[in-house]
């Protein structure tokens, strides 16, 4: 395909770059679920192991989704780059999908920390 001059796109360029950076937040957003978490449990006054296991699995996934979602934005962006400037841009649907789920799985193990806590 022929690439365009970028500055005919500008406005799509300027999207997708706002795109980016709110995957960013979200992936800051969830990293933060991770050490807030952790630093819930650490201030506890009650000692449970069960909770400590979900606690270290809540952080862990937490860091590794967030870290994964730093390389997927970055990857999604220059992917919409070069599909805005060659004119053959299609939408992620995947990345939808894998957020939902993702943000399920976080809620899910957030409300049994939660509930384990009473």
């Amino acid at each position: 395909m022929k690439e365009t001059n970028e500055s005919k796109y500008i406005q799509q360029h300027l999207a997708n770059e706002r795109t980016y950076l709110a995957w960013i937040r979200t992936s800051i957003a969830i990293l933060g679920i991770g050490f807030l978490t952790t630093s819930l449990h650490y201030t506890s006054p009650q000692e449970n192991e069960f909770q400590g296991q979900i606690t270290f699995l809540i952080s862990g996934v937490s860091i590794v989704i967030g870290l994964f979602l730093i390389i997927g934005a970055t990857i999604n962006y220059y992917r919409a780059r070069r599909h805005i400037n060659t004119q053959t841009f299609t939408s992620a649907n995947a990345v939808i999908i894998f957020m939902s789920i993702v943000a399920m799985v976080i809620l899910i193990f957030v409300s049994m920390y939660l509930l384990l806590l009473n």
